[in-house]
């Protein structure tokens, strides 16, 4: 044997093993290699045992992260090498998947392994596992699975790689006369494997002869039902789903070979699994990511081993007074103004299209009808890929009348980004519209697909399509007789799957159950007063959802929701106008363009705006002159700057004024104020704490609510979204100060109680001095003449961080893009002049922060599309190689 790098000798093991597997004749004997953390040496008592089986081509050095966290955990780990593979012994016969399964009990009785057990499996190891547990339930503790299958669908082709490496020709030379398969294997690691781990996995399979249990395992692949392993294979797939101890699934979504659909297929199967997608992995998801850590402390949550589930620890918190988000579009459709407008949109030829309460709810009967004569209902997750306006209402609250769960993701992501948040919310259908189709056809994104608008037939044939939402209506009451849809869903089953917009990381799915939802209908009528009789200008695509759940007129204007600086000022005026808005909600990107192109709004569009009474604008920090040249646009108005984020979209909530009340507590020295954005109090049924920061900016565990420290910010509320979407690990970080939702922000709380926020958790600056928040200077240094942005960052190893600032210029006589910033001249990044250099550190030295470097770039890195915020990550990595004199790039 070679040295396995990250494995303890001492942990190498032999042990001959009786067979009474079919495939060997009676009393044969093998002997296996497997690796042992020996975590119950001298009778140390530990919480149990995770078995660990690889697939193909792999060994137990897979496992090898799994035994070091386990004996820091207390849990033995035993990492075997299956008959034929690794270390173990070449037994000269062909073993079936039902010989491997009856192989891997003989080990563990030859072993004599007791106490609770978790079974542990990768690739075909994973459906050796699986097989295992089903028949062994007595002292099954858990089952734990990465990357893996139980069930190949007939319909579906087995994965492209696999059919290769079994084709006539190709087999043989691929898996056992050369490496090829194992080559292939190993370079899928992402990144790429370490020289001496590639080594180590290479070393069991030098030759031919100890490479022909790879080419067996290959050929056992059951491609049909009459392949001989094809009823093993169905047993285990059947038995697993009475399985009821704990499971985990850890998957990297860049599998070649098990994609999502496996995924999907073993979460029906396993519906109670905690899920965990670490995107950018790939097969050998463990190499890729730390699954290790992951596991273990999915065991601890989960109570599974010797230790009990601390009393309550599981539970969640008290349910809150429940009405359906929907209830109130009922109610209208029946009361005195039904016939008056519900929802509206804006067309191109600026005429609205419009639906009564009477009609809106007429409409979402019918397409409630015909979603459940497709058998689209209760948990059908339905991903809808139709901009804000009435067909998107319509199906919004027609999805969770029949209790399906509506998968929302913006296509501002990109189409990279939109594709990889489809692909992992796993949809049941798609409805969209042609160009969101069309995207579906060529990304491969799983599910049924509706066209929002009717297609020609060569049309939906080139796209998979079954139906429209016209065919919806029309065919509804025909294909149900007539009756009336299913009762209204479990409030505490799922609702609505919402994905971030992706500005702090990759986009996250959003988890709201249905009493959620209406709670968090409940906060922004109790907080903002939106409820009957008002009238809403949704340029925020939240509140396209929640409009007529509060029972306002909505209208959505003429502009891409997706980029929110499409909105013009007559555009806003006009949707205003069609309903008499009194109440506009628009993201600060979108009121820059509609400052920017004020000059265009006509008299009858002026008054439009001067009827507003309540300007809602969140997304960003907004600056106070942003909001007073908005106020000159809209005089009646009060301006509220709202915090939330999709985890919990209403927090805080302050007015233009109450901003003013705060900025003048600074200049009195008022404790806590200052040093960030101030965003209000809590809103109505939220509570906001502070977990401190400690020297190099990382959070404690203890909640604060003292004027003037600085940590993360936390919020509880019913209206707090469930939990993270296929993402147990994340979802574990950000409840893991129960029962606070850890935002990510970073802030702090003042002595009248109004919450500011100084940046992002990840943007803390970890120096000598201490950690350090970027805010408040970068909106000093944005104050200078000549600066229009600012950012402020750490360039160094943590906590010996130098603080750096890099501003975007304000030159004047640049031209205006259209989301009103400048394009500078300057393209080039240089160390700014000595005069702007010397009163960045002026006001640098005023808060006690010495500025290691102020550089000038031709442009900062801004989210424009969603929420103008600025990539300070990217700024930081960027500075770090400009300022060591390297090859920086443009930022």
């Amino acid at each position: 044997m070679v040295a396995l790098p990250g494995v303890d000798p001492s942990w190498s093991t032999f042990a001959d093993v009786p067979s009474t597997s079919s495939a060997d004749t009676p009393g044969t004997t093998h002997r296996w290699h497997y690796l042992d953390n020996r975590a119950d040496h001298d009778g140390r008592t530990v919480k149990g045992t995770l078995l660990c089986v690889h697939g193909n081509p792999t060994f137990s050095f897979l496992w090898r992260t799994y035994l070091a966290a386990g004996l820091a955990a207390g849990w033995r780990v035993i990492a075997v090498d299956q008959l034929d593979m690794g270390y173990s012994a070449r037994t000269g016969v062909f073993r079936r998947l039902a010989d491997r399964i009856t192989d891997l009990e003989d080990f563990v009785a030859a072993v004599g392994l007791t106490g609770p057990v978790v079974t542990v499996g990768h690739d075909w190891g994973g459906v050796v596992s699986l097989g295992y547990a089903d028949r062994n339930r007595a002292g099954l503790a858990g089952v734990i699975l990465t990357n893996t299958a139980i069930h190949q669908d007939p319909a579906r082709p087995i994965p492209a790689p696999l059919r290769l490496a079994l084709a006539r020709g190709v087999h043989r030379l691929g898996t056992r006369t050369t490496s090829a398969f194992l080559d292939v294997t190993l370079a899928l690691a992402r990144p790429r494997l370490d020289r001496q781990v590639r080594r180590a996995f290479r070393a069991p399979y030098r030759d031919a002869k100890a490479r022909q249990g790879i080419a067996n395992f290959v050929a056992d692949i059951p491609v049909g039902p009459t392949h001989p392993s094809y009823a093993a294979l169905t047993a285990a797939a059947e038995g697993i789903r009475s399985i009821t101890v704990p499971v985990l699934m850890m998957w990297g979504p860049q599998d070649p070979i098990f994609s999502d659909p496996y995924l999907e297929d073993l979460a029906r199967r396993l519906p109670h699994a905690d899920i965990h997608r670490f995107e950018g992995a790939g097969h050998l998801v463990q190499e890729d990511a730390d699954t290790a850590s992951t596991a273990l402390q999915w065991l601890e949550a989960r109570g599974v081993g010797l230790d009990p589930v601390p009393a309550g620890a599981l539970e969640r918190s008290g349910h809150t007074a429940y009405a359906p988000l929907g209830q109130r579009v009922g109610e209208l459709a029946v009361g005195p103004d039904s016939g008056s407008t519900a929802v509206a949109e804006m067309t191109a030829a600026g005429v609205p299209r419009t639906l009564s309460w009477r009609e809106l709810q007429d409409d979402i009967e019918r397409v409630s009808h015909g979603l459940l004569a497709r058998g689209i209902g209760h948990g059908s997750r339905v991903s809808l890929l139709v901009p804000p306006g009435v067909d998107l209402t319509v199906l919004i609250y027609a999805c969770l009348r029949v209790g399906a769960v509506i998968v929302v993701a913006d296509a501002g992501l990109g189409a990279r980004g939109l594709s990889r948040a489809v692909r992992g919310a796993a949809p049941d259908v798609v409805i969209g519209i042609e160009r969101a189709l069309v995207a579906a056809r060529v990304f491969g994104w799983p599910g049924r697909r509706i066209s929002a608008a009717p297609l020609s037939a060569a049309e939906r044939s080139a796209l998979g399509i079954e139906a429209s939402l016209k065919d919806l209506r029309s065919t509804a009451l025909s294909a149900t007789g007539g009756a009336p849809p299913e009762p209204e869903a479990d409030p505490d089953a799922d609702a609505a799957i919402l994905f971030t917009s992706g500005s702090t990381g990759p986009a996250k799915g959003v988890v709201y159950t249905h009493r959620q939802l209406a709670a968090m209908r409940d906060a922004v009528e109790r907080t903002l007063g939106l409820g009957p009789g008002t009238a809403l200008v949704a340029g925020f695509a939240p509140f396209a959802l929640l409009g007529p759940a509060l029972g306002a007129t909505s209208v959505t204007p003429a502009m891409d929701v997706t980029a929110p600086r499409t909105l013009t000022a007559q555009a806003l005026a006009e949707a205003a106008e069609a309903i008499e808005a009194t109440v506009v909600f628009a993201s600060p990107a979108a009121l820059r363009n509609v400052l920017a192109t004020r000059g265009e709004l006509t008299p009858s569009g002026r008054t439009a705006l001067a009827r507003i009474t309540l300007l809602l604008s969140a997304g960003a920090p907004i600056p106070v002159p942003l909001l007073e040249a908005v106020q000159d646009l809209v005089p009646a108005a009060d301006l509220h700057t709202p915090y939330g984020m999709t985890e919990s979209l209403l927090v805080a909530d302050i007015d233009l004024q109450g901003i003013r009340e705060a900025m003048t507590a600074v200049g009195t020295g008022t404790e806590g104020a200052g040093n960030g954005v101030c965003v209000g109090r809590p809103v109505h049924g939220a509570r906001v704490g502070i977990a401190a920061l400690d020297d190099v900016g990382a959070p404690s565990q203890d909640v604060t609510v003292e004027p003037g420290v600085t940590g993360e910010i936390l919020v509880s509320a019913p209206h707090v979204k469930d939990r993270y979407f296929r993402l147990w690990r994340t979802e574990q970080l950000s409840a893991g100060i129960p029962p606070w939702h850890r935002t990510g922000d970073v802030g702090h709380l003042d002595a009248d109680g109004r919450l500011w926020v100084e940046g992002r958790l990840g943007h803390v600056i970890s120096s000598p001095d201490g950690a350090m928040t970027p805010v408040g200077l970068e909106q000093a240094l944005e104050g200078l003449d000549g600066v229009r942005l600012a950012a402020v960052v750490g360039v160094g190893p943590m906590g010996t961080q130098v603080v750096v600032a890099v501003i975007e210029e304000d030159t004047a006589g640049d031209a205006v893009d259209g989301g009103g910033r400048a394009a500078p001249k300057r393209r080039r990044a240089r160390l700014a002049d000595d005069t702007v250099t010397a009163r960045a550190r002026a006001l640098a030295r005023e808060r006690g922060i010495d500025l290691a470097a102020v550089i000038a770039v031709p442009r900062l890195p801004v989210d424009i599309r969603h929420n103008a915020k600025i990539d300070r990550t990217r700024v930081a990595r960027w500075s770090a190689r400009f300022l060591a004199g390297g090859r920086s790039g443009p930022l």
